[in-house]
């Protein structure tokens, strides 16, 4: 898909435009030229991450191969004002790593370095641009891994990772990304290096680990990160129930656990993604089945036979047409590649779709799967459900034709809808693929104006020229009033002796 929709960046304002002619000299004494793309041909696929709703082009794409030279880039940028936009993999999929037209995309790719693997302390040291799974593969040899795994883990970077505060489907049991890293050494606005965090599990004073981790490359550039690794599991099991009724589906999980049991692992997916995963990978799932639960369960022998009956009973009860077990590690492979397939395999139902995130209580699930079918039915565009049910973080896929005018405004309205529908249960506009620019309007809904300010306050004290990542995550208060979200008293925003930012 191409979408000829742009990014409105009205509201990032900077001090100085520069001609894309004059990146070359400016930053010639930062890294080699070959480093240095300012061609439209080298820009284009730059031109957007995984959320292609919208596209745009940098002045420059750089690509620092040491930590040295991106302290000299951030130096130069500071020095002439240019906003400057972290890139990993490009696999985020709310829009954080859009290039800002007169800004630089900085590229921390082949900063893809594994320093150290301590099996002894059980942790690795690492640079921003290595893969996810390159973690656990390096830390195989001493029968280690590293937990988060998102399903794009073959591809996407840490870096990207801690920026998002990804999670993946192991998530429930062992967390999202900010309960695996131990510390982050980053550069601030004016050039210098900072550590944060330490091996120790609890850090005297305020947790910048925790505020850095998920802040979407607004705060700092992260250029090393030493990250937890875990024991592999003495032993695992992989469980498929099948269901009529997607309801059914959700109930289960809550009564999963509500037993008292902690997947490591629980996933649901509904009849469209079953189909389209089926014919895409043959993962064996049962294609009549409206919804499936993939459970999986690890541990030492006697609690897991337990685990194990606890599942089987919880679905059972809740009306599942079968229960059946993995027969062997292979089988366990193949229902998880499903599972990582679904996105692609969603391509055979719709050239283009929007894979939204949001978040809500687990008890409200059938209620929340069930008011999804109306909004897609109410709109008319079919949305597709894939998603980490057991801590209640939805994906809706909702699928459309870019090329069919009208299509990706009425695919932003069912998204729109969905994540206010998540806030109104009690839940968030996002579990794990950020704010980005995708749900600027929907941190309106989310947050008022007071903590919107605070939000605010936070980014300036790290960045008060507002550079790095301009635009994203924390809408104005300007925009949060014309969205209507924000009550407007006598035709003015509340606290209006805060400056606008």
């Amino acid at each position: 898909m191409y979408s000829q929709k742009s990014l409105n960046t009205d509201e990032i304002h900077h001090k100085h435009m520069l001609d894309r002619s004059e990146i070359p000299a400016l930053f010639s004494s930062c890294l080699p030229k070959a480093c240095i793309f300012t061609s439209i041909e080298k820009l284009r696929p730059y031109e957007c991450d995984a959320y292609t709703a919208y596209r745009s082009l940098p002045l420059a794409v750089l690509l620092p191969e040491t930590k040295q030279q991106v302290i000299d880039i951030v130096k130069t940028c500071q020095k002439y004002q240019l906003p400057i936009v972290t890139r990993g993999a490009g696999t985020g999929l709310s829009g954080g790593a859009h290039p800002i037209e007169n800004g630089i995309l900085l590229n921390l790719s082949k900063l893809n370095q594994i320093y150290e693997i301590n099996h002894e302390l059980q942790y690795a040291r690492v640079g921003p641009g290595v893969r996810n799974l390159a973690i656990s593969e390096a830390a195989s040899t001493y029968d280690l891994y590293y937990a988060p795994d998102p399903s794009s883990q073959i591809a996407c970077t840490i870096g990207g990772n801690i920026a998002e505060n990804s999670g993946g489907v192991h998530c429930l049991k062992y967390g999202l990304t900010v309960h695996n890293i131990l510390e982050i050494t980053f550069v601030n606005i004016d050039g210098e290096v900072i550590t944060v965090g330490s091996e120790c599990y609890e850090n005297p004073g305020y947790d910048l680990l925790a505020l850095l981790t998920g802040s979407e490359g607004m705060l700092a550039i992260m250029i090393q990160a030493k990250v937890k690794l875990l024991p592999k599991p003495a032993n695992k099991e992989v469980i498929l129930a099948a269901f009529n009724r997607i309801e059914d589906a959700g109930e289960a999980v809550a009564n999963i656990i509500a037993s008292g049991v902690i997947p490591a692992g629980l996933e649901m997916m509904d009849q469209a993604v079953i189909q389209a995963t089926e014919n895409f990978c043959q993962a064996g799932y049962p294609t009549d089945a409206a919804a499936i639960l993939l459970c999986e369960l690890d541990g030492f022998d006697e609690a897991l036979q337990w685990e194990i009956q606890q599942v089987t009973q919880q679905c059972n009860q809740c009306h599942a047409t079968s229960v059946r077990k993995a027969n062997n590690a292979q089988e366990q492979e193949l229902f998880w590649k499903g599972r990582k397939s679904a996105f692609p395999a969603i391509g055979q139902l719709a050239p283009d779709y929007l894979c939204m995130d949001g978040t809500i209580p687990r008890q409200h699930l059938a209620h929340v799967l069930g008011e999804i079918s109306n909004i897609s039915e109410r709109i008319g565009l079919p949305v597709a459900n894939v998603f980490h049910a057991g801590d209640g973080n939805l994906h809706p896929l909702i699928m459309y034709d870019a090329n069919n005018a009208g299509e990706l405004d009425k695919a932003e309205e069912i998204g729109s809808q969905i994540l206010e529908l998540c806030v109104s249960v009690g839940g968030t506009i996002t579990g794990e693929h950020g704010v980005g620019i995708e749900k600027l309007n929907q941190m309106c809904v989310q947050f008022n104006s007071q903590e919107l300010i605070q939000f605010e306050q936070v980014k300036l004290a790290f960045d008060p020229e507002r550079l790095f990542n301009p635009g994203k995550a924390i809408p104005t208060l300007q925009r949060c009033a014309e969205f209507g979200a924000m009550h407007v008293h006598a035709g003015e925003l509340p606290f209006k002796d805060i400056p606008r930012f």
